[in-house]
This record gives structure tokens, sequence and C-alpha cells, in this order.
């Protein structure tokens, strides 16, 4: 951890640090998390495709590396900041360390630079390309690659490639689940309420999947711009004709909502962490939630037959949407999320019982 690292900004900030992980240089989109606890989860969620990841928490590693909690077998960010990472984690389950798995995945860390500064520069100019290198001269034309640096190709840069099925030993529904950049504990979810899941990847057309005799469809997670997937919205839009039961999450709300006619919007930083607050307007209820996305459903946007179900606490954006003209809904937030609060996983059971209708209605 000798070599001296560079953080620069696309505005020209520079911040000094110290080098761990891969030693490479790399240039990305900077977010920032505000999770305290499930740093692997965030480190192998495909969401962060594209961008250099922030931890606002001081001191990150200190459980070392488990890879029964990964998202993914690999991570897809393109580089990590920590304010400190932890040399000598100590945890039952540790099977290795950050610094280490890092290196291993290829993906450069820079640590030691003050990240509370750094996450106010976010907020307040709003999301930032930036790049760490390992030498503090920053010249013009490094700026301007900075500044047209852009994050394309992402869901299919991290979608699967082939069909997957998986079984349990009481599947009692058939679900398929559309792959965006899905995150394991999707499938975990559906698995535990004796799914049989297949998992196919976002160009799968609407043909194929009906040709599975699906008892309801799941939508992923995933990154990017949700408004550059035409081809996966035009296939929904064929599939919500047929009035399958439907869930969607993240990327897949908004998928799903740019399949009805909304519209989606990017924010000025984004929601990432584990505490973000999203209140039910049928309720009242706040629940504390793990978000992780850039882009949000404009809810003005929505057209008839579709209700904003939950909104953001800190901001009012839309979190979620319920469909009155199909069994159909969807939320921004993870309700799958591990590393972060369970407390909406029943929207899991919510998607069986909407399931379990759907099948009593065609008898």
């Amino acid at each position: 951890m000798d070599k001296t690292a560079y953080l620069i900004l696309e505005n020209g900030t520079v911040f000094e640090g110290k080098a761990f992980g891969a030693e490479k240089e790399t240039t990305g989109e900077l977010v920032f998390t505000t999770a305290m606890t499930g740093y692997l989860e965030t480190l192998t969620d495909p969401s962060y495709y594209g961008q250099v990841v922030l931890q606002t928490f001081p001191l990150i590693g200190n459980y070392g590396v488990i890879p029964a909690d990964f998202e993914t077998s690999s991570p897809e960010l393109k580089g990590y900041i920590v304010r400190e990472w932890c040399q000598a984690p100590s945890n039952f389950r540790c099977e290795g360390d950050l610094d280490t798995f890092l290196r291993e995945k290829g993906v450069p860390g820079i640590c030691g630079i003050d990240t509370r500064a750094l996450t106010r520069i976010v907020r307040e100019y709003g999301v930032l390309n930036c790049k760490i290198k390992y030498d503090s001269e920053v010249t013009q034309a490094e700026l301007e690659e900075l500044k047209n640096y852009k994050i394309v190709d992402a869901v299919e840069s991290t979608t699967s490639q082939e069909v997957e099925v998986f079984t349990g030993d009481n599947d009692k529904y058939n679900v398929v689940l559309m792959d965006f950049g899905a995150k394991h504990n999707i499938g975990r979810e559906l698995q535990k309420r004796n799914c049989k899941l297949t998992v196919v990847p976002a160009h799968t057309t609407a043909e194929e999947i009906l040709a599975l005799n699906p008892d309801g469809i799941m939508l992923s997670n995933g990154p990017g711009d949700p408004a550059e997937n035409v081809g996966v919205i035009e296939e929904l839009k064929k599939l919500t004709e047929k009035k399958i039961p439907m869930f969607g999450i993240c990327l897949g709300h908004q998928l799903l909502a740019l399949s009805q006619g909304g519209k989606t919007e990017k924010l000025h930083y984004g929601h990432r962490g584990a505490n973000q607050p999203a209140k039910e307007l049928a309720t009242g209820r706040v629940f504390i939630t793990s978000q992780n996305h850039g882009y949000a459903v404009v809810s003005d946007s929505l057209p008839e037959g579709a209700v904003v179900s939950f909104v953001n606490g800190n901001d009012g954006t839309c979190e979620g949407v319920d469909y009155t003209n199909m069994p159909a809904f969807s939320v921004q937030f993870h309700p799958e999320a591990c590393g972060g609060p369970q407390e909406t996983s029943f929207l899991f059971d919510r998607f069986i019982a909407m399931i379990d209708e759907n099948k009593a209605n065609e008898q």
C-alpha cells in the first residue's frame, strides 16, 4: 500500500491517496453508496457496471471476503474508493482479504482520501466521471476524455449468455427471470417460495418466453440507462398483453414503465445505500430499503392504469408502480436485499399470491 494513487474528477479536482487492489488505470462514472455493511454485495452487484464506487462508511473490509455472499461471480464496477481498508479481517466465514480479491478480479482501488469531501462534491455537482491513475499530471486531453465518458451497452454486457434452469424439491410455480444484470438473491427468494426458475438472457424474445409456459415473469435489476434498451422494451410490451403475472425490480421496474409509455430521467446523483426511505402511499408506512439506481420513472409520465405505489422519502421520486389493467407491479428498491434491510421481502409473497389468483381465474 505504499504506491501513491490519484483520483481525477472531470472538473479537474485531484485527490491523492494510496493504491490497493489491482494496479491499473481506470475511467468510470463516480457514484457513492451510504451502506454501512454489505460491501461484498456492493462489489458484486452488476448494477455498478461502468462505475467507480465510493463507500461513505469509513472502514471497509473488516469481515474479509465471503464468496457465499456474492451477488454475481465477478465484479462489474470499474474502480473502488474507500477511506480505510482493513488489512486484517476477522470473521468466522472469512475466506480471504479485500486487497487480494480486488487484485484477482482486476479492480483498482484507492484509499486514504477524504471520502466525506468527495461525497459532498458529488452531492453538489451531481454525478461526475473520474479516473484512477498513478501520476498527478492532468492534461486537457484527459479531462476531455473524462467528460466524454459514457456507459453504453450495460445490460448487454452483464446479462447471462444462455438459458439456465434451477429446480428444487417442491417446485410449485414456473417462473421466468429476465436477466438484465440480475443479483443472485432475487433467484434465491423465488426458490424459497417453491419456484422452478428459468433465467433467460435480456435479448430473449416474448415468443421464446411464452413457449416456456410461465406462471409468472420476474424482471431483474441491472445497470445503465433504461431507455437504451429499445428491443427489450418492445418485447416487454408484447408480454404484458398476455396478462401473465409480472414483478419488476429496479431496472426491471423502469423497463416495465417504459413498455407502457412512461418515461425515465437521470437523477442528480442517484440513490445508493441500505438506508433509503420508501413511503407506501396506500398506508403511509415508510420502509427502510436498499437501493442502487441513477435513473427514476417520471411519475407524471405514467399512463392510465399505472398508479404510483411508493415514493422516495427524501426527494419524492417514484419508487413503485401498481398496474390496474394487468397483473403486474414493480418497485425501484431491492426487496431481495442481503447486506441490507429485508423488511420488504413480503413483495415476493405478493407476487406468488398474484400467480395463485391468476391460476384460479383461469380454471
